[in-house]
């Protein structure tokens, strides 16, 4: 695949983000799992980088605060989300491959309290292909923070979920486009 001012795909990596079972379990959508695995595939085949991105606490919760709206309950409600090592929490029907990169977040971007941005460094990536659940959370986070630290992105728009259909199609249609390329994940596929 070639992009504006690229050489090689050896600069792109598919981030495949919070999907874990009991973030999946609140969006069922049976077509969702067997796409991404889809976009997975073609992305290893093409020996580009698939980097998971999960959401992660201490056993004890501790970088969790009251004042968080979205995950201050979670002391209270132990077990809503799994804490110590996220990475068996990744939903089998995508799971990671030997050699593939799991990057544990704290909160709702993929960068926030992870080592997400040095692992992209250093593997000299600067275009992130970006999938996820749920589009208004980890995908619109995400997008936001890495076009601010100049990452090329590029969306997939099936390859990433929400609740609300009017909220993703806003999101993919209207808001990614001012700061990404919006396809799908067959185009992206048939042009790796």
């Amino acid at each position: 695949m070639t992009y504006p001012g690229r050489t090689t795909v050896a600069q792109s990596a598919l981030l495949v983000m919070d999907v874990q079972s009991v973030v999946l379990s609140r969006y069922p959508d049976p077509d969702y799992l067997p796409r991404l695995r889809e976009a997975i595939d073609a992305a290893r085949a093409a020996g580009v980088p698939v980097i998971y991105v999960v959401v992660g606490f201490r056993p004890d919760f501790a970088e969790v605060s009251a004042r968080n709206k979205m995950f201050g309950g979670m002391k209270a409600r132990a077990g809503s989300m799994p804490a110590g090592d996220p990475g068996p929490g990744i939903h089998p029907d995508v799971a990671p491959a030997p050699g593939d990169i799991v990057v544990t977040k704290r909160r709702v971007s993929g960068f926030a309290g992870s080592d997400l941005d040095m692992v992209l460094r250093a593997g000299e990536i600067d275009h992130l292909v970006l999938t996820g659940v749920a589009t208004s959370g980890v995908v619109l986070s995400t997008l936001r923070q890495a076009a601010d630290l100049d990452f090329t992105l590029t969306v997939l728009a099936d390859g990433c979920l929400d609740g609300d259909p009017e909220v993703q199609r806003v999101l993919t249609e209207k808001v990614f486009p001012m700061q990404a390329a919006v396809t799908t994940i067959t185009t992206w596929v048939q042009e790796l």
